[in-house]
């Protein structure tokens, strides 16, 4: 079976439930929209923002689409979806994505970043916005060297947006008493929860009318077992539903029903 066989069954303009979404093609449910306007307030306001949620929740998802409402010309997004590269790694990265040629010892490199956060930030006016993705693997070293980029204006305004995105051990781990200069300047806490057994239909017909089918393609015992198993979150609702037309398909049903979706729960459990 190929995707062009799956895609003329169905009658789709293109593939549904695909992560490769614009911004503006998103799906707004409550999560995500709340997710997005407070990721929003903590850039306008350069504050350090922690955003959890389980993995598949939608927390890349919502910066992403935060960062596309910023006007590109007042803005610049570093992204770092690798923390585990340590604190030269972290302030190299940063330097790197504004332009400059990391300079090899420590010692050198940490005024190199605060100078580059700077001139990006007091010389071409624009707001940094600094994204640290899955921190909840990032180690104490580099949280805390993040904290001093964050805290170089001697608290005075700071010099740019930290957004710490991770699981909700991330949280947990910034309540230790070695994390509390950090803690105590954290601006925002949001924690992204999944979708109710709504906004998962709303979800599902989300995908499917971008694809084009603006019909009742899934039903509704389906939709409930893949919110019961997915647990709400979008990227596990993704996968199954899917996978559940997949099932269909190779039984030859015009409709994903609910034995469509539990083939689709055991081949997915068995991954």
């Amino acid at each position: 079976m190929s995707i062009d066989q799956l895609r003329t069954h169905y009658s789709f303009a293109r593939m549904p439930f695909s992560k490769d979404l614009a911004p503006g093609m998103l799906h707004h449910h409550r999560a995500h929209a709340e997710a997005v306007a407070r990721i929003s307030w903590c850039i306008s306001e350069r504050a350090i923002g922690v955003i959890t949620g389980e993995c598949g929740s939608g927390k890349t998802v919502a910066a992403r689409a935060a960062m596309a409402d910023c006007d590109a010309s007042r803005h610049t997004v570093v992204y770092l979806g690798t923390p585990g590269v340590g604190t030269r790694g972290t302030y190299a990265a940063i330097v790197s994505a504004l332009g400059g040629i990391p300079r090899f010892h420590a010692a050198s490199l940490i005024p190199q970043t605060q100078n580059a956060l700077a001139v990006e930030t007091q010389e071409r006016g624009k707001t940094v916005t600094v994204i640290i993705d899955e921190a909840h693997m990032a180690d104490a070293e580099t949280l805390e060297g993040l904290r001093c980029l964050a805290n170089a204006g001697m608290d005075a305004a700071p010099p740019f947006c930290l957004l710490l995105l991770g699981q909700p051990t991330l949280r947990r781990r910034l309540r230790l008493g070695a994390f509390t200069a950090l803690e105590q300047r954290v601006g925002l806490r949001y924690a992204l929860t999944g979708l109710d057994l709504p906004e998962c239909a709303s979800y599902i017909t989300h995908h499917l009318t971008l694809a084009g089918r603006s019909d009742h393609l899934f039903s509704d015992d389906a939709i409930a077992l893949i919110h019961q198993v997915s647990r709400g979150l979008p990227r596990v609702i993704n996968n199954l539903a899917l996978q559940s037309l997949v099932a269909a398909f190779a039984a030859g049903k015009a409709i994903v029903d609910e034995s469509s979706a539990r083939a689709a729960v055991a081949e997915v459990a068995a991954e």
